[in-house]
């Protein structure tokens, strides 16, 4: 489970696949643009100037709207079939199949230095994130967070952090890359595969360590307790384990990856499908969440973890984008409240960067949203909204050592 740059599971894209518009070789260039088009002006009003002249030069001044809209609608469907079986991989029925991670952690591989890459809008990588803060593990395992480019990629680049309270994109601070792939190929034999994060790195040996998330969050938790600032937090206790599985075994098929196959689906049947086990999930979820303050009762988890990083991005993301639209989060009364408490734990908010998850997904799913607009935030998604009180500490106290140790 992980973000890519890369065609598949997660947000960036490649440049979708330049097509040639053949016309008669007597016609200059100069005919599909005017000034507006090499001036400062905004891309889709040079995108309308060029399908304007376009349309003059083949049907003249007036235009068959029937005959525009049947064309441009061909050409658009062909061209999003093309641009999403490169995003987002499907089945026969239209489904989206997430392919699997590359590098799986090995127990027993000696780590001396690492670091830990991560995108901000991804949403597997923010699970590193927060097991690592939750932890104490910031100084143990340093981390470089890419930001989103414009041709799709993980790239590095110094964003000035005014106030320190969240986490923002940086440069490379061990390899000194410019993007992520880069990183992947100074491994020894090199890589050409899909660039993914989160990913965590031997500094030393230069070779990547592990680049699926659940393993990261599981050797955060315990594999690293002797650098940890908070090695009595154990977010996998023993007699949970079977619990948090089988939490995983529902939450993981058909919320967390479940809104990509809402948002990824090539079919009216794939997304009817999804749709319906996400929110049937949702509200299976909210009803135990009326007598239990976290999934496996008084005792915070990576369970939690993995269901919070894909509700904070709920309202603010897939409601929308994604077609998830049944209901907003919001309208859960229990998850919404649930969400909040786990917001309100110290230093998880600091992870939590709203504006670089938008631009992550309105700005680079261009198959999803080819304006490239950003819509304005939800107020709910603020974080003075977050941080009304969730009125569940009621519920447990030995919830409140999780926020007791740190």
């Amino acid at each position: 489970m992980h973000c890519i740059s890369l065609p598949s599971s997660h947000l960036l894209l490649h440049s979708p696949p330049k097509t040639t518009l053949k016309l008669a070789s007597h016609v200059s260039p100069r005919m599909f643009f005017n000034d507006s088009a090499t001036n400062n002006n905004s891309g889709s009003t040079n995108g309308f100037s060029l399908i304007k002249n376009v349309s003059q030069l083949l049907w003249g001044a007036s235009l068959p709207p029937g005959i525009l809209i049947s064309t441009v609608r061909t050409a658009w469907t062909s061209t999003w079939q093309i641009m999403m079986s490169q995003l987002a991989p499907s089945d026969p029925s239209g489904a989206y199949t997430r392919p699997p991670s590359k590098f799986r952690l090995n127990p027993t591989a000696a780590t001396t230095k690492l670091h830990l890459y991560v995108g901000l809008p991804c949403p597997w990588a923010h699970r590193t994130l927060i097991v690592r803060a939750l932890k104490g593990l910031e100084e143990a395992v340093p981390v470089s967070v890419a930001g989103h480019g414009l041709d799709g990629s993980w790239e590095f680049k110094d964003v000035p952090d005014k106030d320190n309270d969240i986490l923002v994109p940086t440069m490379d601070r061990v390899n000194r890359c410019r993007n992520l792939k880069e990183v992947y190929r100074l491994r020894k034999g090199g890589y050409d595969g899909r660039a993914t994060v989160p990913m965590l790195w031997d500094v030393e040996k230069k070779e990547v360590v592990c680049n699926e998330s659940y393993d990261i969050i599981e050797f955060f938790n315990s594999g690293l307790n002797e650098l940890a600032q908070h090695p009595g937090l154990d977010l996998s206790p023993l007699e949970l384990k079977e619990e948090i599985e089988e939490w995983n075994r529902v939450i993981y098929p058909n919320v967390n990856n479940g809104v990509y196959r809402c948002g990824f689906a090539q079919s009216q049947e794939a997304y009817d499908v999804a749709v319906s086990g996400l929110f049937s999930t949702l509200a299976r979820i909210d009803d135990h969440l009326g007598s239990s303050r976290y999934l496996c009762g008084d005792r915070l988890t990576l369970a939690d973890i993995c269901l919070f990083t894909t509700l904070i991005r709920f309202d603010l993301v897939y409601n929308v984008l994604f077609k998830c639209t049944k209901k907003k989060l919001l309208e859960y009364t229990n998850l919404h409240a649930y969400m909040r408490d786990v917001y309100q734990i110290p230093k998880v908010a600091a992870t939590c960067n709203f504006l670089e998850i938008m631009d992550g997904y309105y700005r680079m799913l261009f198959p999803l949203n080819p304006g490239s607009i950003r819509p304005v935030m939800p107020s709910v998604c603020e974080h003075e909204f977050l941080c009304r009180p969730s009125e569940r500490e009621a519920m447990s106290s030995v919830g409140k050592r999780v926020r007791h140790v740190l």
